[in-house]
């Protein structure tokens, strides 16, 4: 079993994008990590630069909405580690490209969509939340977006399901709202990711670089914020207007 002294953070969607540029960050600062994506490959890769800044990581290749693999997931990472302190939900589709009105959706896209992005954060939540609740302590931060807090015409089924991780995060805050763990979101902003390319295909505006967002993800996972609960960030914001300095 790995040492217990550092925290351990579980990552989803780690292959690209803000995954990858959170795992480098929390990596960066001491902690060890467990990493998912289904693409195995990318997530070695992403694995191997992590551990050149001295993180311990367990890269797993897994379907965040499948309970079998989320289970393996889980499981060895505990038996891994021993535990998991914080778990960030960041994994995600976007769903077809350029995106449909919902007139013109495909049901079976749909369903995939709202598998992945809300069935995922539900199944890995569900699983992982039970040690942190034995232990009364934790953090689990989801990723959510601002088409998942205003209805934009043409973001379809990623819009549905971003709303749905809003209404899962607000509804496990409140059950746990007693412990000492911990749920809230975060709204990263338009990033400059594959994801937002394939969505805002003719976009003419800068973009946040993912690695410049991530301040508020490590705020939420430190010891500062234990007792935050049930809250909305928006990381661009958090970025330009705080001071935070801490540390996991």
């Amino acid at each position: 079993m790995a040492n217990q002294t550092r925290k351990v953070i579980m990552i989803t969607g780690a292959s690209r994008g803000l995954g990858k540029a959170l795992t480098i960050a929390f990596a960066k600062s001491g902690v060890n990590l467990i990493i998912c994506a289904r693409n195995q490959q990318k997530l070695n890769e992403v694995a191997l630069e992590a551990e050149s800044y001295g993180a311990e990581v367990l890269a797993i290749a897994a379907d965040v909405a499948e309970s079998r693999d989320v289970e393996r997931l889980v499981a060895s990472a505990e038996a891994h580690f021993g535990q998991i302190d914080v778990l960030i939900n960041n994994a995600s589709i976007l769903g077809p490209s350029p995106m449909p009105f919902l007139l013109d959706y495909p049901e079976e896209d749909f369903a995939e969509v709202l598998r992945v992005n809300t069935t995922g954060v539900f199944l890995v939540t569900r699983r992982v939340i039970v040690g942190m609740l034995q232990r009364n302590q934790g953090s689990i931060i989801n990723v959510t977006s601002e088409a998942g807090n205003v209805g934009y015409a043409g973001w379809g089924a990623y819009g549905v399901s971003k709303f749905a991780v809003e209404g899962l995060t607000g509804i496990w805050a409140d059950e746990v709202s007693e412990t000492g763990v911990c749920v809230n979101m975060v709204d990263p902003g338009e990033m400059n990711t594959e994801m937002h390319a394939l969505a805002v295909p003719d976009c003419d505006y800068e973009l946040a670089e993912p690695e410049n967002i991530v301040d508020v993800f490590v705020y939420l996972a430190s010891d500062e914020a234990h007792k935050i609960n049930g809250q909305r960030f928006r990381a661009q914001e958090f970025v330009r207007e705080s001071g935070f300095g801490g540390s996991y």
